[in-house]
């Protein structure tokens, strides 16, 4: 009885991993904070909602806490995986997918000039290939398939 890795569809879970990746780029360089209005409102038609009791900034400040906890926890759940890439890996991930300028940077300027000495486009696909079928299956976002 022997444990076998699972089966990926390359191109989709090559798509999950980018998109995890780059909701991570997303997270970690911007903020966001719900603000409370500070009219009051009025209802027109009678018999609404304008009169309901209720702490309208101490909802929205329990919200910009848990919003900004469930981003921490995100964002820290990608750099756990990351760490965990054997030292090329990581470092293909972390020049590519992770710098707050990587949507610039495409993969000839990463395998060519990052890297020294530069390694070839097939040997960046392999390792590409081998960190984002290890992404997958740590951030539980692999498409086997079917």
């Amino acid at each position: 009885m022997g444990f076998e890795l699972p089966e990926l569809d390359r191109k989709q879970t090559q798509k999950a991993v980018e998109a995890a990746l780059e909701k991570y780029r997303i997270y970690k360089y911007l903020t966001f904070e719900r603000e409370s209005s500070t009219t009051s409102h009025i209802d027109d038609v009678g018999g609404g909602r304008s009169n309901l009791p209720g702490d309208q900034t101490g909802s929205i400040a329990v919200h910009n806490v848990s919003e900004q906890e469930r981003i921490r926890k995100y964002c820290e759940r990608i750099e756990r995986s990351v760490r965990r890439l054997p030292k090329m890996e990581r470092f293909l991930i972390e020049e590519r997918y992770l710098k707050e300028d990587a949507e610039y940077i495409t993969d000839i300027n990463v395998y060519c000039f990052k890297f020294q000495p530069p390694i070839s486009a097939m040997t960046y696909s392999k390792l590409r290939w081998k960190a984002f079928y290890k992404l997958a299956l740590n951030l539980n976002i692999a498409v086997t398939k079917s």
